[in-house]
């Protein structure tokens, strides 16, 4: 099932009507961190049909904490922000920069993609589409 709730905090707005890959809306916790590793560097070495290029220059550079730490306040201060204001609070901003040292783009990106789908949790038995 998918519903509104999934996306809703998503910014900018990520639906499209151009699907070139598989919808990643729920892949957060389908696979481990070392797979998803694995996938950016050679997606081929793990899907063998894929078209997916490689991203193996993720895992060199380093996250700029310096420069989140400004988005991170730039989006807190948003009156459009599309997030909760409770995301984006002082003690969460203030301690963002500890959590990103030595991290690199990679960890990042994996961390994202394993944050998708873990919104809203689905019950069973539970008719959503109602």
């Amino acid at each position: 099932y998918s519903i509104a709730e999934e996306s809703m905090y998503d910014h900018p707005f990520q639906w499209g009507s151009k699907r070139t890959g598989p919808d990643l809306a729920r892949v957060g916790a389908k696979y481990s961190d070392e797979w998803h590793r694995r996938h950016l560097k050679y997606p081929r070495d793990v899907v063998p049909e894929s078209v997916m290029p490689n991203y193996f220059f993720l895992d060199k550079k380093m996250v700029d904490a310096d420069n989140t730490v400004k988005t991170m306040q730039a989006m807190a201060m948003m009156p459009f922000n599309p997030a909760p204001k409770d995301i984006y609070t002082a003690d969460y901003i203030a301690g963002a920069k500890a959590q990103l040292e030595g991290k690199t783009e990679m960890d990042a990106v994996i961390a994202y993609l394993q944050s998708l789908g873990n919104h809203v949790k689905f019950q069973e038995g539970v008719n959503y589409r109602d």
